[in-house]
């Protein structure tokens, strides 16, 4: 079992592993994301705390998931360039990942067991959730699909 979460890997959109130790020492925003969902909206409340709180240390990372109403169909070139033309998403993308049951992306599983959802449940309940993680690697908070990405600002602004 991982120690930290700068102990876990993945792919990025365009099929790069990347470590999460290269984000250490910054305050991470991670979502699992999906392109045709009531909530895709928010990719641009996500992009616009990234653009406000980059230079201070904040990154967005997204984690496409096909695993709701499979709301997320496409192949990762395809979800990248949704992101970019419709979005103009500048912040990390990574593959389609699982984010519940036995295929869950390890970071996922992590992230869950350190920040519990409603009445303790550890269940992604659907896309769009948020994990607030402070520069230590601590993972913060958990925020349900509804909460807007404005509305964690109040939270983000004193890690940085």
């Amino acid at each position: 079992m991982a120690a930290s979460l700068y102990d876990f890997s993945a792919l990025t959109i365009d099929g790069r592993e990347t470590r999460l130790a290269e984000y250490a020492g910054k305050v991470l925003l991670i979502v699992n994301t999906a392109s045709e969902c009531g909530f895709t909206p928010q990719y641009a409340g996500l992009e616009s705390l990234y653009r406000k709180y980059a230079e201070q240390g904040l990154v967005v990372l997204g984690f496409p998931c096909n695993q709701f109403g499979t709301q997320e169909p496409g192949n990762e070139a395809q979800i990248a360039a949704f992101c970019s033309t419709r979005f103009q998403v500048s912040f990390p993308m990574f593959a389609k990942v699982d984010v519940n049951g036995p295929t869950a992306h390890p970071l996922f599983r992590f992230l869950k067991e350190h920040a519990k959802g409603v009445l303790g449940s550890e269940g992604i309940k659907w896309n769009f959730t948020k994990f607030l993680v402070g520069r230590d690697g601590r993972v913060i908070d958990r925020y349900a699909p509804m909460t807007k990405p404005e509305d964690i600002a109040r939270d983000i602004e004193p890690l940085l």
